[in-house]
C-alpha cells in the first residue's frame, strides 16, 4: 500500500495485546508476537492469516527477530526461552516454519531478541540486567555482556554486526564491542528508563578533509594543523 495514503490501510486482529510486530525482508508478510503466546504470519496481499504459531502454550511473546535473508526467525517469551526456526516456502507459496532450536536463554524475561545483519549472532535482551550473544551456528553462548544495573530493554547491531547498543531501566544506554565483550562508550543522562534505542549507523560522504591528497601533498587538515603551529610575525 502506498505509504502517502490516507487512513489505515491495514486492520490485524489478535484475541491478545501484541507485543512485538515484524516485516518480513519479502515485504509481503507481518510476523506478530501476543501477551496470548501467539505468534502469526500476516499476507499483506491476501490481508489474511496465512499461518500461526504457539509455541509455549500460553507463555507471552515478547520479541520476534527475522534474519535480514531469511534464513532465520526467532522469538523469545517471558520464561527466557528463545525459540528459533528455519524459514522456507510452502506449496502455496507462504512463508513456512520449520523448528530449529530451542534455547534456554535467562531465567527471567527476555525482553528482545535481535539477529545481527550478518546472521551470525542472536543477541538476548533480559529482566535479568544482561544481553547475552549466541551463535546461529552452534548456538552456544559467545558472550554475556554485563554492565547493565536493571532490565536491558532493547539493542540494535551496527550494520557490519561488530558493534551493539543496548538500552536500561538503569537510565542509560552501552555500546559494545561484541569482540572483546566490552563497553566501549556509556550514555547517561536520562530521568527515567530508556526503553528502546536505534542507530544512524550510514557512512557519511568523505568531507574534503577526509579525501586523499595528491601524492607528495598533506592532506588539508594536516596542511591547516601545519599552518596553525607556525610562529607568527612580530607585530
Amino acid at each position: 500500500q502506498h505509504v502517502g495514503a490516507p487512513g489505515c490501510q491495514r486492520d490485524y486482529e489478535s484475541r491478545s495485546a501484541v507485543n512485538t510486530v515484524v516485516l518480513h525482508p519479502n515485504q509481503g508478510e507481518l510476523i506478530s508476537g501476543d501477551q496470548g503466546g501467539n505468534m502469526r504470519v500476516w499476507d499483506l496481499a491476501a490481508n489474511t492469516c496465512s499461518c500461526e504459531l504457539v509455541p509455549a502454550g500460553d507463555v507471552a511473546i515478547r520479541s520476534v527477530t527475522v534474519a535480514a535473508d531469511a534464513s532465520l526467525v526467532a522469538a523469545a517469551n517471558n520464561n527466557g526461552t528463545c525459540f528459533v526456526w528455519r524459514l522456507g516456502k510452502a506449496h502455496d507459496l507462504t512463508t513456512h516454519f520449520e523448528p530449529h532450536h530451542m534455547l534456554a536463554a535467562h531465567s527471567r524475561y527476555v525482553l528482545k531478541a535481535l539477529l545481527s545483519p550478518d546472521v551470525k549472532w542472536l543477541a538476548t535482551m533480559s529482566a535479568d540486567h544482561t544481553t547475552k550473544l549466541w551463535d546461529t551456528q552452534t548456538f552456544e553462548l559467545a558472550r554475556t555482556l554485563s554492565g547493565h544495573q536493571r532490565w536491558v530493554w532493547d539493542g540494535v547491531f551496527s550494520a557490519d554486526s561488530a558493534y551493539l547498543v543496548t538500552a536500561s531501566s538503569d537510565q542509560t544506554a552501552r555500546l559494545w564491542d561484541l569482540e572483546r565483550g566490552e563497553t566501549i562508550r556509556h550514555y547517561t543522562g536520562h530521568a527515567k528508563a530508556v526503553v528502546c534505542v536505534t542507530l544512524n549507523d550510514s557512512a557519511p560522504e568523505p568531507s574534503a578533509d577526509e579525501l586523499p591528497a595528491p601524492e607528495g601533498m598533506p592532506p588539508p587538515s594536516a596542511a591547516a594543523a601545519a599552518a596553525s603551529m607556525q610562529p607568527l610575525p612580530p607585530g
